[in-house]
Parts: C-alpha cells; sequence; structure tokens
C-alpha cells in the first residue's frame, strides 16, 4: 500500500511538472500576438505591405508610416529565421547585444517605460528561444545559430 502511494504521489508529481512545464512556455498564440496586436498593429497590420512589396518600395511605406506585414504566425517568423533572418531581433534589441550599445529603431515601440520594454522583449526572447536571440543576417548564421531558434505557434 506504502509503494502504491508512492507511485501515486510520483506521477502525480510528473504530471503536475510537465502541466507546469507547458504553461511556462511563450508561444505566438497565447503571449506574442495579444502583445504584437497592442504594440505592432498599428504599422504592420492586415493592410500593411508584404516583406516583398516592401522592400521595392521601402521609401514610399516609411512616408506612409508603414512596416512589412507581420500579423499572422507565418508572417511574423519570416523576420526570424528566413527570409529576413535576425530582423525581429535587431529591430527590437535593447543594444545590450550591439558593438554600438545602441537599441534597435523598434526596441521603443515594446513599451511606454523601460521596464515594460525590458518585460516585453523578455517575452520575445523567450519565444525566439535561449540562445536564440541572434542578430546576424541569414548568410552569418550558422548551423547551431538557427538551431537555436524556436518560435511555438
Amino acid at each position: 500500500m506504502k509503494h502504491m502511494k508512492r507511485m501515486v504521489f510520483a506521477g502525480l508529481l510528473v504530471m503536475a511538472s510537465l502541466s507546469f512545464a507547458g504553461q511556462e512556455e511563450v508561444t505566438y498564440r497565447k503571449d506574442i500576438a495579444p502583445l504584437w496586436g497592442q504594440k505592432c498593429k498599428r504599422c504592420h497590420g492586415a493592410d500593411a505591405p508584404g516583406l516583398a512589396e516592401f522592400n521595392a518600395n521601402v521609401d514610399k511605406y516609411k512616408l506612409l508610416n508603414r512596416g512589412p506585414r507581420m500579423d499572422s504566425y507565418p508572417h511574423l517568423v519570416q523576420f526570424v529565421g528566413w527570409p529576413d533572418t535576425g530582423a525581429i531581433m535587431r529591430r527590437l534589441d535593447d543594444g545590450k547585444n550591439t558593438k554600438s550599445g545602441k537599441p534597435g529603431n523598434m526596441y521603443s515601440q515594446l513599451g511606454d517605460s523601460e521596464e515594460e520594454r525590458q518585460k516585453n522583449l523578455e517575452l520575445f526572447k523567450a519565444w525566439i528561444g535561449e540562445g536564440g536571440w541572434v542578430l546576424k543576417k541569414f548568410n552569418d548564421l550558422t548551423r547551431e545559430d538557427l538551431g537555436k531558434m524556436r518560435v511555438p505557434e
């Protein structure tokens, strides 16, 4: 009987730890999409151009205060992995990962205070994965760099 109680307890402990770990995972749907909707949708929403259109007419869209479209998981991951590898990291970085110490041009959009910006930056970093926050462009990445990027839907 005592052995059985230990097995049941151990099983419950394993199940609790698995469900706790699942709750901690940062995902696009649960965490990034709502944050993106609050902070980025205004300029990167459904009315924004796709990446190719944006790149072909950068000056035009800058005048219109529009960036490339990022309003869905497939659109946003283009700026993490490919074809615009690392762009989201370069744009949102707080400058702690650059030689110059200068934050990316969209870092200020992560919040109204430094505390809020840091909190939201950490959420993006957790979504991309430990070690995956790389500011390099695709041709400069190593296989190891790519292997560390995680962007759970």
